[in-house]
């Protein structure tokens, strides 16, 4: 059974940082495609970071400079970094892994950033 658990949402204030995980079992991850996704409340849900198995990355254009995504292969884990925080960064941030035909989602940790 394929698992991603996400840590590291919560309350922040604008201009902080906050460091979401997701941890993955059942599966290599190594061998997928590995993101976060985002959706704002009456927004639809929207691609923040993607780490494709190679190596590759692609970062939003409204986060670049912010948001650094990195992965951690041999401990099946992703990680988002997220600095200087906004209130318009305020959703729901999910984790995802994809090795088609197969795609997998975390349950997702609120990140409120709010004074």
């Amino acid at each position: 059974q394929v698992q991603l658990v996400e840590s590291g949402g919560g309350l922040v204030q604008p201009g902080g940082s906050l460091r979401l995980s997701c941890a993955a079992s059942g599966v290599i991850f190594g061998f997928y495609t590995v993101g976060w996704y985002r959706q704002a409340p009456g927004k639809q849900r929207e691609l923040v970071a993607v780490s494709s198995r190679g190596g590759n990355i692609d970062v939003a254009d409204s986060v670049k400079g912010r948001f650094t995504i990195s992965r951690d292969n041999n401990n099946n884990m992703v990680y988002l970094q997220m600095n200087n925080l906004k209130p318009e960064h305020t959703a729901v941030y999910s984790c995802h892994a994809q090795r088609p035909p197969s795609t997998y989602w975390g349950q997702g940790p609120p990140v409120t950033v709010s004074s």
